[in-house]
């Protein structure tokens, strides 16, 4: 499942960056954007798994990086949803002054701000990790995030910014939902595109509500449930691997794919492998 995932997020990432109509549009830029983070995500979590399973021990340095890295694109998901739901928010309640405010590059410092935000727990955890380890960094061990941060400290650290990152990602997507609403009431003119608008936000609350269950999946999957029967939790883990980890990982392309008319006809040329005969014109007589 995650390679057929990445598959599809790498077409229409390639589509996206192919098409300058795509790229001039900031929708479609936070759009790739957010395919990007949730391919890396995929990508960074299905190697930690493998490496899990397997029992591979690799040098400690670079297995603080990739954990690191992973959960910058973990709390990188819900911070585009909500920059995404301001974007439709400021196209629908100010439309005049969308092109002025919505640019490419607000977009750019938009990503760069989402980035920095993500990443705050994680430069914190690597200064502490850096100050209060004694371990050699060039050891070998099993990579997992309970085998290299052991202490209690980077635990509440971890759960303080994630529960801080979700609080305000909600407030915002339910505060855009909301005016979008109110829009929808007042402005007879432009309804069918602010009832697209709020459908849409409306999606980013049910994709919100799917991450938060994926950022959950580490403590379901150390839970003494499935510690009771190790045949059991064989067969459970797998399922909450791919339940909760990549089942949100694979909602971006299609919702967005089969609701915007553009994206549509992206994923019908790319995924239903539809040939178009080229019909020549007949010559005049």
């Amino acid at each position: 499942p995650c390679l057929l995932f990445l598959f599809v997020n790498s077409i229409m990432l390639f589509k996206l960056l192919k098409k300058p109509l795509f790229m001039e549009s900031p929708r479609y830029v936070l759009f790739g954007h957010l395919l990007f983070s949730d391919s890396l995500q995929l990508l960074l979590t299905m190697l930690l798994y493998i490496l899990a399973l397997t029992m591979v021990r690799i040098i400690t340095c670079v297995c603080v990086v990739v954990i690191q890295l992973s959960a910058i694109t973990v709390k990188m998901s819900p911070i585009n949803l909500a920059v995404m739901s301001l974007e439709r928010y400021v196209a629908i309640c100010f439309p005049l002054r969308h092109g002025t405010i919505a640019t490419f590059r607000a977009t750019r410092a938009a990503i760069a701000v989402m980035w920095t935000l993500a990443s705050l727990d994680s430069f914190v955890q690597l200064f502490l990790f850096f100050s209060l380890s004694t371990r050699s960094l060039t050891a070998h061990q099993i990579c997992s995030r309970k085998g290299v941060f052991q202490l209690q400290v980077y635990v509440i650290i971890n759960q303080v910014f994630t529960v801080v990152n979700f609080v305000l990602v909600t407030v915002i997507i339910f505060y855009t939902y909301v005016a979008i609403m109110v829009a929808v009431k007042c402005r007879c003119s432009c309804v069918h595109r602010a009832k697209m608008a709020r459908k849409t936000v409306l999606l980013h609350m049910l994709q919100l509500c799917l991450y938060l269950i994926s950022s959950l999946f580490s403590m379901i999957n150390s839970s003494e449930l499935l510690n009771l029967d190790p045949a059991a939790a064989f067969y459970i883990q797998p399922m909450l691997f791919s339940g909760l980890i990549i089942l949100p990982r694979c909602l971006s392309p299609v919702i967005y794919g089969l609701r915007d008319h553009k994206l549509r006809q992206v994923f019908k040329c790319n995924f239903t492998f539809v040939y178009r005969a080229s019909v020549e014109p007949h010559p005049r007589s």
